[in-house]
């Protein structure tokens, strides 16, 4: 099963591909969709959504898997994020991708082993899990293949949340 787990942003979406043969994950594909800053933001979108659309062309996933919204106290970035999030959701059912969609919580819980784990800590375990060389940059890469580690743990017990 091929996995792609993304970590939507309007500036920086990440976006990590994970392989699941039985036990072993394989890191097939990981890094960040840019949009440039001082663009309108219905710009921004539309390259999201074509760059999103490029990478699932490329990759052909089985399923996804994105972070969910957790809340800021900066209203602006929340509802940039949430447009962010509707995009990547609006992509991902047009092309019949059954998606899940995970707390970040529930990532770090189920890639750390604690709910409440640092970045550095979920860095390290994606690291050691998808056996890296080096720790996955940038962060939103990282958080994106967190997210897709995630949801192969939760299928393997069959509790993954399909929202679609």
């Amino acid at each position: 099963m091929l996995v792609l787990g993304i970590d939507p942003g309007i500036a920086i979406t990440g976006y990590g591909l994970v392989e699941s043969d039985g036990p072993v994950l394989k890191p097939v594909a990981f890094g960040v969709i840019r949009t440039p800053a001082h663009t309108p933001t219905a710009d921004r979108l539309i390259m999201l959504y074509d760059q999103l659309q490029e990478l699932i062309d490329e990759f052909d996933p089985d399923v996804a898997a994105v972070e969910q919204l957790f809340f800021w106290s900066n209203v602006t970035t929340a509802m940039n994020v949430s447009e962010a999030r509707g995009v990547t959701k609006l992509v991902l059912a047009q092309r019949g991708l059954i998606t899940s969609e995970y707390t970040p919580m529930q990532v770090k819980q189920a890639v750390t082993g604690y709910g409440k784990a640092d970045k550095s800590q979920v860095q390290n375990m994606v690291k050691m899990l998808l056996c890296l060389e080096e720790l996955p940059r940038p962060d939103d890469a990282a958080d994106a293949l967190a997210v897709a580690i995630c949801h192969i743990s939760f299928d393997r017990f069959g509790i993954a949340r399909s929202s679609s």
